[in-house]
């Protein structure tokens, strides 16, 4: 029963993950939309849909916390929660390198002379993309150690 408990929150977690993944798509495209609006950004609206994708990152964060708590505690799997634990620390990570490449996508946007802007948004780039693969790594590791448990 035990192993089957965990298969089946570990399929919420890939659930999760899909929502999050949608979430930056939309975060994504409101960010594109909001830079096309330029110079008159639209910042209401941008503003509207950062507080409803944050407030979905909120929702998935609480469960995937409330996930570990179990796998921590009644199904006595330290180590996978000890994944989602690095896993939630990556995706803080990732979208606080979201926000940041955002705000330099408008520096470089609005002063696009300065050189100084578009290599802050090649840097970002980079941090984001060895984050998202350290996100990979980490669900990849979860996958092998609870396949391995079975």
């Amino acid at each position: 029963m035990t192993g089957e408990a965990v298969k089946v929150l570990l399929q919420r977690l890939q659930e999760l993950q899909s929502e999050r993944a949608e979430a930056y798509r939309l975060l994504e495209e409101g960010h594109q939309a909001y830079l096309s609006s330029a110079p008159h950004y639209d910042f209401p609206r941008y503003r509207q849909l950062v507080h409803e994708v944050t407030v979905a990152f909120s929702g998935i964060s609480g469960e995937v916390l409330r996930i570990a708590g179990r796998l921590r505690g009644e199904l006595a799997r330290p180590d996978l929660a000890q994944h989602l634990a690095r896993l939630q620390e990556r995706e803080q990570e990732k979208l606080q390198l979201t926000a940041q490449l955002q705000l330099a996508r408008q520096r470089a946007q609005d002063h696009p002379d300065a050189a100084a802007h578009e290599q802050e948004v090649r840097e970002l780039k980079h941090k984001l993309i060895k984050t998202i693969e350290a996100i990979s790594e980490i669900l990849q590791d979860l996958k092998y150690d609870s396949e391995e448990a079975e």
